[in-house]
């Protein structure tokens, strides 16, 4: 029995997309590019994926499965509602953890799958009226690669991460502007805190 030609295959599909095109385009079949291009995003994101879950060797086949994942999603769906950069982004950071996940000892992995969750999650928000402050003022992002060196502290036994981490999250408590008044109140915890340990220290020292 003779193997398919590919070429046949690939024929059939650009024949197939260019039909769907055509449809669209003299609104006969609305949305049918999209459902194409997702189609075929869609099959070459199984086809990595299979080889991520079928072979344990294959841990680098996540990133560019659920890349394509995000990227189908994006064009039939999310892009239409404004969390294209979710799914996108969000599907490549999913990749980065599932890496880790698979092996531990990858724990880079870590950095690049949250900082891309939060640049998607940043994006999905910022939608919104009621948090566009909060994305504009860089809050969410600063709290966002916080955790993520937190998590690569905590997981990754990584004490460096700590620095990072808070110096990341004090940022982004400060930028928040849904903590209204919270640097006065920062502040005066500050002096009165200096304030106790100076006190104290004096005392232990007499």
């Amino acid at each position: 029995m003779r193997r398919l030609d590919y070429r046949i295959l690939v024929g059939v599909v650009l024949i197939l997309g260019g039909i769907l095109m055509l449809l669209d385009k003299t609104g006969v079949l609305k949305g049918a590019t999209d459902f194409f291009w997702a189609g075929l995003l869609a099959i070459g994101a199984g086809i990595f994926l299979f080889w991520f879950f079928s072979d344990r060797t294959k841990w680098w086949a996540a990133i560019p499965g659920f890349t394509l994942a995000g990227m189908a999603a994006s064009t039939l769906l999310l892009d239409k509602i404004g969390w294209g950069g979710l799914a996108f982004l969000g599907g490549i950071g999913v990749g980065f953890w599932a890496v880790y996940l698979r092996q531990p000892a990858q724990w880079w992995a870590i950095i690049p799958g949250g900082v891309l969750l939060t640049l998607g999650v940043t994006s999905a928000l910022s939608a919104l009226n009621e948090t566009s402050r909060i994305v504009e003022n860089g809050g969410l992002f600063f709290v966002g690669l916080g955790l993520t060196f937190l998590l690569v502290a905590l997981l990754a036994k990584m004490k460096w991460a700590f620095i990072p981490a808070a110096v990341l999250l004090l940022l982004g408590f400060f930028l928040t502007p849904a903590l209204p008044g919270v640097l006065e109140f920062a502040w005066i915890g500050l002096l009165l805190i200096a304030g106790i340990v100076l006190v104290i220290s004096a005392a232990r020292s007499k």
